[in-house]
């Protein structure tokens, strides 16, 4: 019996489809891989792209999500090095790096990686947080407290631990995302905190005082020093202003009509200062010396 050549075609084509099935497999950007030989991790796969393997029962692939997962505790009471109970929760981000590991130690199952991560999480924060005093977390002052520090600390243990027991999980980043008080402890912070608050206030107005005191001894001493400036320069003026007045004196003495005559036109002159209307008697000083001029004028003709 004849074959149609197209039948035959066809058929090689689905026969090759289906031997690259069993030989082929691909690993997308996604995604990690390990091959097993007769259930035994042989060959980890951390590159995307079209890979060989020898058909099942012989060989078998398993693929697993390389992209961040995130993770959280519980919220657990933990004490500080000062005798103190916080209440902490912590996040992490992790990924599967290394499959070979990753696949035998947890059977290819990702909550039992979960679980165990939960395990290392819970020993980093119950260790580290053990270290550092109540006041590394909760201060009214922000130089003591040391949370970057501490998460930094964190993470290093959780990424030594599982290097350790061979997880084949690399730690990306991890945080604490909640941190509380329990109710035993809360008014006893807040008292402490308030007597810290008090202190500091204390503190201020004790140097607020200081300084009121300095800067008014400072202007004290500035105005007895202008005081004594402005003295000095009186009493030099006054000096200067005796010894003309001495000089004047002794010419006055000689000529005592002329200091008569000096002092009424100066006298005259300062009430004319002003524009000020006055209505004097000629007799009435300075006035006289208006009733003086024609007498004075008729002499000198």
């Amino acid at each position: 019996m004849k074959r149609n050549p197209a039948t035959i075609a066809v058929g090689a084509v689905l026969l090759l489809i289906f031997a690259l099935l069993l030989f082929l497999f691909q690993v997308r950007q996604t995604q990690v891989a390990v091959v097993t030989t007769f259930g035994k991790a042989t060959r980890p796969i951390t590159e995307p792209g079209i890979k060989l393997r020898l058909p099942w029962p012989i060989q078998n692939v398993y693929k697993f999500d390389q992209r961040i997962n995130s993770l959280e505790s519980g919220i657990e009471q933990v004490q500080t090095s000062d005798g103190y109970s916080l209440l902490v929760q912590v996040y992490a981000g992790w990924k599967i790096s290394e499959p070979q590991q990753f696949f035998p130690r947890f059977a290819g199952s990702t909550n039992q990686a979960i679980k165990s991560l939960q395990g290392l999480l819970r020993n980093a924060y119950s260790g580290v947080v053990g270290k550092y005093p109540f006041s590394a977390f909760i201060s009214t002052d922000p130089k003591n407290v040391k949370l970057a520090e501490i998460e930094r600390e964190m993470l290093q243990r959780v990424q030594a631990d599982a290097r350790a027991n061979a997880y084949g999980i690399e730690i990306k980043f991890l945080g604490i995302k909640r941190l509380g008080l329990p109710e035993s402890v809360t008014k006893l912070v807040f008292d402490t905190m308030r007597s810290e608050r008090e202190r500091l206030a204390s503190a201020i107005e004790s140097d607020g005082r200081r300084q009121a005191i300095e800067i008014r001894s400072k202007a004290d001493s500035e105005s007895a020093k202008m005081l004594a400036e402005a003295d000095a320069q009186a009493t030099i003026t006054l000096g200067r202003a005796e010894k003309e007045a001495a000089t004047s004196f002794s010419i006055f003495k000689q000529e005592p009509e002329l200091a008569g005559f000096l002092l009424q036109l100066r006298a005259f002159e300062d009430l004319l200062q002003n524009r000020t209307t006055l209505i004097l008697d000629d007799s009435t000083v300075p006035a006289t010396l208006l009733r003086s001029l024609p007498q004075a004028t008729d002499k000198k003709k």
